[in-house]
């Protein structure tokens, strides 16, 4: 497979992977954290890295919009929960001071 064919391949299944999350609002970022280490938060940092590092300037907001599908106080407002006292004590014990 050349290197083009991989680079479409991958950026078709993080569409996927970021659509998916803008369906599934029933996960919260902290579920997501606590099973896999990483949260939509990341995934929108991670593609402002990246677009950084192609010299494209964008900011949190636009980055966390990008990968929400809205504006990250909206869909903070219709979708996230008070995290339980389970769900912050498995944070806290994966994660520490992260």
């Amino acid at each position: 497979m050349d290197d083009a064919t991989r680079t479409e391949l991958e950026a078709a299944a993080f569409r996927r992977l970021r659509d998916h999350l803008q369906q599934r609002t029933d996960v919260q970022n902290i579920d997501l954290m606590n099973l896999a280490g990483f949260c939509r938060n990341c995934l929108s940092r991670w593609y402002q890295e990246a677009a950084e590092e192609r010299g494209i300037a964008m900011d949190k907001d636009a980055a966390r919009e990008e990968f929400y599908g809205m504006p990250y106080d909206e869909w903070r407002d219709r979708h996230q929960r008070e995290a339980s006292p389970s769900q912050q004590a498995a944070f806290a014990s994966s994660h520490g001071e992260n």
